[in-house]
């Protein structure tokens, strides 16, 4: 899977709100009004993940939780990581918390 340009980087982030880009990556923090809540989330979110063999790194503070995709195999964001940054987003929008 290819590697995307920052042009395409910044079209496809048009589809993501609050999503951004920089460190080489594309980054979201969500919160959450409890601290289980935010962890359940990420087990949600690391289910996804393995079964797409693709992961994200995930920083933890408290009640916010920040998701960071890059393809390291390819050196930075390819279409891989929007598709789990789309399945993140689904996650968050279907959860009951």
């Amino acid at each position: 899977m290819a590697k995307l340009s920052a042009e395409q980087i910044a079209e496809k982030l048009k589809a993501l709100p609050g999503w951004e880009y920089k460190d080489n990556a594309i980054s979201k923090m969500f919160k959450f009004k409890e601290y289980l809540h935010g962890i359940e989330f990420v087990q949600k979110v690391a289910e996804i993940a393995e079964a797409a063999d693709h992961h994200s790194d995930i920083t933890i503070n408290y009640t916010r939780v920040t998701f960071s995709c890059s393809t390291h195999s390819e050196g930075g964001v390819t279409d891989k990581d929007f598709k789990l940054a789309d399945n993140i987003e689904i996650a968050f929008n279907d959860r009951d918390a």
